[in-house]
């Protein structure tokens, strides 16, 4: 019977998610992106940067970059919280450390950092998918949970999820 995520030991999610890249392998190109891993970010959305994407130095423009993150961020938060209204209220300061170009692939990750009363924040990465060099991280997003009024509303989690179980109710009920 498969082992939940919640069940298997960390060092093991980290081998997991990077295909047994071993802690020996320090000069190999990935290894930035295994310390990633310790910090407990997770990489599942994938982006390959097509023409429309390049900015006038025929590099991924920054504004694309960001747009990616903030929806896949959105998506996250969504599943954390378990309400499809969802806003953000706070992004840090952005590091872009690399540039990726025409025909890379690219992967963004994230994982929540803290859960406040009304709020979660992220930490998000973006990394070349062949090379595992660091096109780009976050430290700090934050969203809001809001209610149907439209304001801040409390959403009562405190960690992080690695199961569906957060699906907001209102979509739920509405496949019943």
């Amino acid at each position: 019977m498969p082992r939940g995520l919640k069940d298997i030991p960390a060092a093991d999610h980290m081998c997991f998610h990077l295909h047994c890249a071993s802690p020996n392998s320090a000069k190999r190109p990935g290894w930035l992106s295994i310390l990633s891993m310790a910090k407990g970010i997770t990489f599942h959305t994938r982006k390959w940067v097509r023409p429309e994407d390049l900015n006038a130095n025929g590099t991924l423009f920054g504004g694309s970059l960001l747009r990616w993150i903030d929806e896949e961020a959105a998506i996250y938060s969504i599943i954390q919280l378990g309400n499809k209204h969802v806003v953000t209220k706070f992004m840090s300061e952005i590091n872009f450390i690399a540039s990726a170009k025409e025909g890379d692939l690219i992967e963004m990750g994230l994982t929540a950092i803290d859960f406040g009363r009304t709020s979660i924040s992220l930490r998000a990465e973006v990394r070349n998918i062949f090379t595992q060099e660091s096109i780009l991280t976050i430290e700090k997003i934050v969203f809001v949970n809001i209610g149907e009024d439209g304001t801040p509303q409390p959403h009562g989690y405190d960690h992080i999820t690695y199961t569906r179980d957060r699906i907001p109710l209102e979509i739920t009920k509405a496949l019943v």
